[in-house]
Order: structure tokens, then C-alpha cells, then sequence
């Protein structure tokens, strides 16, 4: 029986175990949309196609499984690029799929045509076009092996419209084979011989391919070990904040306390991560390509092994393998870095205490506390880009895997996006979307998402009329000297209400408690706005103190 390319499209991706999609429609992928009418798939409608592509980005980032999006050709496809290179940078499995000119107009300039290989060829790990319907089954399966194996990425496949409407034979699709790198034992016989030669071991645990099953088995091993562990910028949700092994996260701006103890580690058991500029505090910490410290990297790809870092020993293993392996090996009774992994926690608790006052009306420290004393371990916590996240990683004590969605590369407007995604991934979970009044209105949009699909997303901002980070540089680097940074803001708890949602503001400290859970309890996507004034650009330093030098 002969099936339409948009036919087989859908039926890959049930075959592939695919529950949702996120898109924004378009006519030249019609033929899918109709097949998706037929198909038990949900289909989320989004409102820009980079947030379509965020909340795909989410969901990979929050299971592991691949997020599916689909975007119209042209403006479509290169809207969703700012998705696809944070699953790049972030290594998250991603598949988006454009819809492409017909195949008899290629290469004329036609209505919005684009070459995908070459936009994407640098953003994503694989781009394809699908020439012959017949091979769908084929290439989306790849699509799925290669976005999951080794170091994740995102996949872009362009459908031609002729080919999605064209009737052909073809195979029924299978599912992709997970593809696991395991370590040798000769590996963890010498990881053994040198932590029991180290004096001052420290572990930083990254990227992706983690499962809450492997983050349970590092924990064993870090107690075993008496192990002082850190997690890399924005992977918190590795290592449980209140544990006694827990070092502090080794992202921007910090502990001092923190990064001396990097550096003056003898040897560093890197899992996972590739440790790229910002949280090697531009390879400050470990030095590029040799590091003063012995290097343990323990990586998916064999690519990254040696790629910004020579290792002492390179272990060709996922996190979850590795963990899995070296948590059967017992480590020393009484190793003599225990002090110091006690002393590292407990420097960690302080770092992470809030102040108690600041500038303005509105004290960040004193509702940093009250969200610790209310938020579930499970929350969702979604932020983009901004200094306004840093009274979320410094102050928040993640307790447990699956709990973070943050772009590493530093993308603005991932938030709102994000906290879609999540909710919809997990609607039983409350889902916190942190954000800053320059960084949501990149995708605030997506708010109106939310209310569509019935997804009560809590939605905090942090409102100071500036693009706060910009402020902060510009201050430092041309004191006094305001260009290009000041915002003029809509009142965006009116804004929730327009969209249907529940809207709050916040003008002093006292107002934020009861307005939470007023919040909470509508049962809408609600918007929480906090009105800060832009002297409180950081936890420690006031705009002042920047521009005085102080």
C-alpha cells in the first residue's frame, strides 16, 4: 500500500516512540499537519518558531529523548536557528524538521527558499533533505541515532512540499538503537591509581546523557571517595545542593573560594562536560590546552577527548556508564582530602545564604528564602539570559535530576519557551519560569502558548527597565557613559491578564509572598512581576559600585 511522504513522516516518529510535537504552521508542510491529524501525536502550536524550537530543546534537555519541531521554510527556518544552536552548545537532542521549496524551484531564489546545509552546517550536528519519500523511514531513524549518541545534538531535515505530498512504497519505520559507550576496566583501574595518589582530588560533573539513576550512583561514588564534587554552568540538577560532598556550581561569577580550589586541585575528574569558556572561567581554571592539574575526562565522544584539553586519561564512556561502573569500586577508608570536601560544603552554604538587604523597595535576598522555603524538590526551574539568574543558580539548592532547563550558551528568551515545554512534559509538577524584563520579551509571546494548552507556568521577572548584563559591562568598561540600555516596559501582570493568564506585581518585599500564592492558586499560567530597582544588578554589588570601580 502506498503511503504520502507526510504519511510516513508521522508514522517515524511514532515508531520512534515521539509524544508531542511543537511547530508553527506552515503551508509547505501541510502534508504532515494533515497526517498529524490521524495520529494520537499532540500537537502544540507555538507563536514564533525559536520558541517552538526552545520547548523542543526543553523536553530533550529535561528526558533525553529527542524534542521534535517543525517550521515553515525561509523566515520559519532561520526564526527556529536561535533553538537549534543552544541544543548545539548545550549538546541536546533535538530534531527539527522545514518544510522546503518544491524540488522543480531549487535554485532559483524561489519563494523563500534557503539552503539548509549550508545555514545549519555549523549549528547542528547533521542536516539532510529528504529527496525520495521511500527513504523516510530510513533517515528519520538516523535522525534519532544521531541526535542521541555520543555528544547529543540537534538534527535538521528539510522536506521538499512535492515530496510530502508524492505516494510511494516504503518499509515501516523501526526504532532507533541507543548507542552506549561503556569504560574499560584497564580505565578505572588507573582512575583508581590516581585518586589514591592525589591529595587533592575535585570532581566537576556536565553535560548531558545523565538519568536520575546515574546521578544517584555518582552520589555513591563522591561518598565512597569522601569526593568534593561541583557542576558545570547550568547543570545543577546534577548533584543535590544539600548534600555534604556538594561544592558549589563552577559557572559565571563564582565562589572565589570555589575557583581556588579548582586550581589548587592536583587532579580533576571532569565527567561529562567539555568545560568551555564560561565555566572554565575562560580556561582560567583549567588551563588550554594543558592543564597545571591532572585531567580525567570522561566524555561520550571520543571527539571531545583531547579536543580544548590534554587528559592524563581520557575515558571514552556516557555519564550514566561511567557511573554505573565506578560506583561498584570501593574507595579508601579514611582518604586525607575528607577535611577539605567537608570544608568545601560548608563554604558552599554560606556562598548560597541570601542577603538580607539592598537597594530599593524590593529585597531579593528575603524572597530567594521564601521561594527555598516553599518550591517542591521537583520543581522546574526555566531561565534564559541575564544577571537577573543569578540570584536564581547562586541562591537555589537544587535537590534532584530533571529540575533545570537553562541555555549554557547563553541564550535570552529561553525561559518562557522552556517553561512551556516543561509543563507539558511534566504537568504535574509545578514549573517555574525566572526571568528578566529584557530577556522575556524575547519570546514572551510563547505566554499566550500556555494559557492555549491549559499549562499554569508561574512566570517571575525581574523588572529594572535595563538590559541589566549590558548595563553591568558598560558601567565597568565606559562609567556614566548610558547607551542602547534602557528599556521602557509594558506592566506585565496586565499583560498576563490580556493574554487570559493571572497577573501580579510586586513593589516591595512584603507584596511578593502573598501574590506567589495568589498565583498559585488561580490555576492559570500566571506572571509574577517584581519592580527592582536597577541599583540591585547583582547579589554583592550596586551599578554604583560598578561605575565608582568599587
Amino acid at each position: 500500500m502506498t503511503k504520502t511522504g507526510g504519511q510516513l513522516i508521522v508514522e517515524a516518529l511514532e515508531a520512534n516512540g515521539v509524544d508531542r510535537v511543537f511547530c508553527v504552521p506552515g503551508e509547505s508542510y501541510l502534508a504532515v499537519l494533515d497526517a498529524l491529524h490521524d495520529s494520537e501525536i499532540r500537537t502544540i502550536v507555538c507563536r514564533q518558531e525559536g520558541g517552538a524550537a526552545m520547548m523542543a530543546d526543553c523536553q530533550g534537555r529535561l528526558t533525553g529523548r529527542p524534542g521534535i519541531c517543525f517550521v515553515t521554510r525561509g523566515p520559519g527556518a532561520t526564526n527556529a536557528s536561535a533553538g537549534v544552536h543552544i541544543a548545539m552548545q548545550d549538546s541536546i537532542p533535538m530534531i527539527l524538521f522545514i518544510g522546503q521549496i518544491a524540488s522543480h524551484a531549487k535554485y532559483r531564489e524561489a519563494f523563500q527558499e534557503v539552503n539548509y546545509q549550508a545555514f545549519f552546517g555549523d549549528i547542528a550536528k547533521w542536516v539532510v533533505e529528504i529527496e525520495d519519500a521511500a527513504r523516510i523511514p530510513e533517515l528519520v531513524t538516523r535522525a534519532f541515532a544521531v541526535a542521541t549518541s555520543g555528544r547529543p545534538g540537534p538534527v535538521v531535515i528539510s522536506l521538499p512540499e512535492d515530496m510530502l505530498v508524492s505516494e510511494v512504497e516504503a518499509p515501516a519505520a523501526l526504532a532507533f538503537t541507543p548507542v552506549e559507550t561503556r569504560p574499560g576496566e584497564p580505565e578505572l583501574d588507573e582512575l583508581e591509581r590516581l585518586l589514591a595518589g592525589a591529595q587533592r582530588p575535585f570532581v566537576i560533573l556536565g553535560g548531558t546523557r545523565w538519568n536520575a539513576e546515574a546521578v544517584a550512583q555518582m552520589q555513591q561514588i563522591a561518598e565512597a571517595w569522601a569526593l568534593p564534587v561541583g557542576v558545570s554552568f547550568r547543570r545543577q540538577m546534577l548533584f543535590d545542593h544539600l548534600h555534604d560532598n556538594y561544592a558549589g556550581d563552577v559557572g559565571i561569577g563564582l565562589n572565589p573560594k570555589l575557583a581556588a580550589r579548582i586550581k589548587q586541585a592536583d587532579l580533576v575528574l571532569l565527567v561529562g562536560g567539555r568545560f568551555g569558556e564560561m565555566p572554565s572561567s575562560d580556561y582560567t581554571l583549567l588551563k588550554s590546552p594543558y592543564p597545571d592539574q591532572k585531567l580525567v575526562h570522561v566524555h561520550a565522544d571520543a571527539n571531545e577527548l583531547g579536543r580544548v584539553y590534554r587528559p592524563t586519561l581520557a575515558i571514552n564512556a556516557s555519564p550514566a556508564a561511567f557511573a554505573e561502573a565506578f560506583s561498584r569500586r570501593k574507595g579508601p577508608a579514611s582518604p586525607g582530602w575528607a577535611g577539605e570536601t567537608k570544608q568545601a560544603h560548608a563554604d558552599y552554604l554560606a556562598w548560597s545564604t541570601p542577603p538580607k538587604t539592598g537597594p530599593g523597595a524590593v529585597q531579593m535576598g528575603p524572597i530567594m528564602e521564601y521561594l527555598e522555603s516553599v518550591l517542591p524538590q521537583d520543581a522546574v526551574i526555566c531561565n534564559g539570559a541575564g544577571n537577573f539568574a543569578t540570584w536564581m543558580h547562586r541562591f537555589h539548592r537544587f535537590r534532584r535530576y530533571d529540575t533545570q532547563a537553562a541555555p549554557t550558551s547563553g541564550s535570552m528568551g529561553y525561559g518562557m519557551p522552556a517553561g512551556v515545554g516543561a509543563k507539558s512534559v511534566f504537568p504535574d509538577r509545578e514549573v517555574i519560569v525566572w526571568a528578566g524584563d529584557g530577556d522575556f520579551l524575547m519570546h514572551g509571546q510563547e505566554f499566550a502558548t500556555a494559557v492555549q494548552y491549559d499549562l499554569p507556568v508561574i512566570v517571575v521577572i525581574l523588572n529594572n527597565g535595563i538590559y541589566g548584563t549590558i548595563r553591568m559591562h558598560q558601567e565597568r568598561e565606559y562609567p556614566g557613559r548610558i547607551s542602547g540600555t534602557d528599556l521602557k516596559n509594558p506592566d506585565f501582570a496586565a499583560l498576563a491578564r490580556a493574554y487570559g493568564g493571572h497577573g501580579e506585581t510586586v513593589e516591595k518585599t512584603a507584596d511578593f509572598a502573598p501574590a506567589f500564592e495568589r498565583a498559585r492558586k488561580s490555576g492559570k499560567p500566571a506572571i509574577v512581576e517584581i519592580r527592582l530597582d536597577p541599583e540591585a544588578i547583582t547579589p554583592a554589588r550596586t551599578l554604583s559600585d560598578i561605575r565608582e570601580g568599587r
